[in-house]
């Protein structure tokens, strides 16, 4: 068996111009030009990259994107400020913080200082309660961009999941925790494995949709994997090559475990290029409910 390799990277473009349709349209209808600020603070190089992609993706999908860099030594207050005046801002209908913050700022309380409306990470505890109690209608939680990404891929991929055994390895607020709720509400039967886990292998192999969001290299083998499973590797991991180079993995021994899934997500190319994409389809979804209309399909 030789797995299918899903196409992030694919399926990530077509959300994205099918985003760019969406704020053409409110631009033609309501001259309201979607708009999104990201903030960084400091100087990590990995940061830079992802938010220079961001800005640039943010552009070619028809969108206002505001770029506000502040020096590693920003003190709380003046970066509160700064949201506090996006909030504030008509124009601006999404904000994100790029993590990971400096040490000596707060990262929580800036992230809560986020109108829950303009929170396109989904990170706010109104968004994350929302989402945990599944609020429909106007109501419905801003989802967190990677594990919707992800989701969409799964569905992609499998069509209904009603009844399968999903695994998630790895219970962060950012990935594992809320991929538990959007799986529970796609009907799946939802294990989260962490740290503590027995017989951690055992378990991952009882999965027909396994999540790999644990953060460390290559750490589920091959033969952890029940044969036809779909693997969604969440991790980006640089490691070090033989020639003193550096290469990116996940958190899954891909070619292990090709022999034995049925699909799965390639690192690069997987799960990453949502991530971005679903920002977008976010901010769009908030530019909509600022003018009070439905959210828009994408």
């Amino acid at each position: 068996m030789t797995a299918k390799l899903i196409d992030g990277k694919a399926f990530a473009a077509g959300l994205r111009g099918r985003v760019k349709t969406g704020a053409d349209a409110l631009m033609s209808s309501h001259g309201v030009k979607p708009g999104l600020a990201v903030v960084i603070v400091g100087e990590d190089p990995a940061s830079q990259v992802y938010v220079r992609n961001k800005v640039k993706q943010t552009a070619e999908a028809g969108m206002e994107s505001i770029h506000h860099e502040l020096p590693a030594s920003t003190e709380q207050s003046k970066l509160e400020a700064l949201i506090d005046d996006l909030n504030a801002d008509p124009k601006i209908h999404g904000i994100l913080v790029q993590l990971p913050l400096p040490g000596h700022v707060d990262s929580d309380a800036v992230l809560a200082r986020i109108t829950p409306e303009k929170d396109v990470d989904g990170f706010h505890e109104v968004n994350v309660g929302r989402l945990s109690i599944g609020s429909t209608g106007r109501s419905k939680p801003i989802i967190p961009c990677t594990p919707w990404g992800s989701l969409m891929l799964i569905q992609d991929t499998l069509g209904d999941i009603t009844g399968a055994n999903a695994v998630i390895v790895g219970r962060s607020n950012i990935v594992g925790k809320p991929m538990a709720q959007l799986l529970l509400g796609a009907n799946a039967t939802v294990t989260v494995a962490h740290s503590r886990t027995r017989d951690l292998p055992a378990l991952c192999k009882t999965a027909d949709i396994l999540v790999a969001a644990v953060g460390r290299p290559e750490m589920v083998r091959g033969d952890w994997v029940r044969d036809g499973a779909c693997i969604i590797d969440v991790g980006i991991n640089r490691i070090p090559k033989d020639d003193g180079k550096t290469k990116l993995v996940g958190d899954v021994a891909f070619d292990e475990c090709l022999g034995h899934a049925g699909s799965i997500t390639p690192v690069p190319g997987g799960v990453g290029p949502m991530t971005i994409a679903c920002l977008l389809a976010n901010t769009l979804t908030a530019a909509h409910r600022s003018l009070d209309l439905d959210d828009p399909e994408v």
